[in-house]
């Protein structure tokens, strides 16, 4: 009776190429910062040198006005109405930063998003953060075990415990990271009704990164599944060896326990010139036995102990 000598591959193999595509995924989105895009609704600016579109025009300074007017001193009007005087920018934004479209040129301007969510929720904020990493963490060190449970195939024992802590490693980081992902949600649309005016969003949606979170997630409870499967269905494998072994054993018995069996019974009818023997002396001789199994070798059966003691003596 032995442990199987190798998990199924397969199942092993599925569980770490699961298990990476998680740890990628998660880790891409937490250092991105396109969870939610939109546009925002900003007053376009006054058209200059270095802004020509997207604007409102300003008259010429020789068109401003007459005589020692100077051209600070000139009112000057825009006909533009409604939506016409107002510009649509895009943002994204992460768990770190919120970057818009700058106006002025083609670079972003980039805030920190922990600073721009409203005070009562960065506690919030701050917890999904710690979740996320802790998620990440976890989905490493599930990874390790299960890239050692692969490569160390010696001890069957000790790859079935490091399979069963790398299955629960994946369940414990994917709870924690769905409720960093909710988390951050729940901080996002709060942020989106009361952050600052200037920043507050028109338009807005979940963007790739928010995504593939959540396909990292999905990954990371099915490497979760396969890494329990692959453990149970060892587990259940070594029960039923184990007890095909016992019946065995006791179906056909060894020839020594025969021979062994016949003389104590044997023993029982002498001739009345020898002692009776009690039924103590089978007691005295198992003990003896297990005693004898004990200071031999712990790993030795009781069937090869009496066949090397009851080896001369044949029925």
């Amino acid at each position: 009776m032995e442990l199987p000598k190798a998990l199924p591959w397969r199942r092993a193999f599925l569980a770490v190429i699961l298990n990476l595509l998680a740890l990628s995924l998660s880790t891409t989105a937490l250092l991105g910062s396109y969870w939610c895009t939109g546009t925002q609704k900003v007053p376009k600016p006054l058209c200059g040198k270095s802004k020509a579109t997207k604007c409102i025009g300003v008259p010429a300074a020789g068109e401003a006005g007459a005589g020692n007017t100077s051209s600070e001193e000139v009112v000057h009007y825009s006909w533009e109405t409604g939506d016409d005087r107002f510009a649509f920018r895009y943002f994204h934004t992460g768990m770190w930063l919120s970057c818009e479209e700058s106006m002025e040129g083609p670079e972003e301007k980039c805030r920190s998003f922990i600073e721009l969510s409203p005070p009562a929720e960065r506690g919030i904020l701050w917890l999904s953060l710690g979740s996320e990493m802790l998620y990440i963490s976890l989905l490493l060190i599930s990874f390790i075990l299960l890239m050692v449970e692969m490569l160390h195939t010696g001890n069957p024992v000790c790859g079935l415990k490091l399979n069963a802590f790398a299955a629960v490693s994946s369940v414990l980081s994917g709870l924690l990271g769905m409720v960093a992902h909710m988390m951050y949600s729940q901080v996002f649309q709060a942020t989106v009704n009361l952050g600052p005016e200037d920043w507050r969003p028109h338009t807005w949606d979940y963007g790739w990164a928010f995504y593939m979170a959540w396909v990292s997630f999905t990954c990371c409870m099915a490497s979760a599944v396969t890494t329990l499967n692959t453990y149970t269905k060892t587990v259940l494998e070594f029960k039923r060896n184990h007890f095909k072994g016992y019946d065995g054993s006791f179906k056909v018995p060894p020839q020594h326990h025969q021979c062994f069996l016949q003389q104590q019974i044997s023993s029982y009818y002498l001739p009345q010139k020898q002692p009776l023997h009690s039924l103590s002396e089978g007691a005295d001789f198992y003990a003896e036995l297990q005693q004898k199994v004990l200071q031999r070798d712990p790993e030795l059966e009781l069937d090869e102990v009496l066949g090397q003691m009851m080896g001369e003596d044949h029925c």
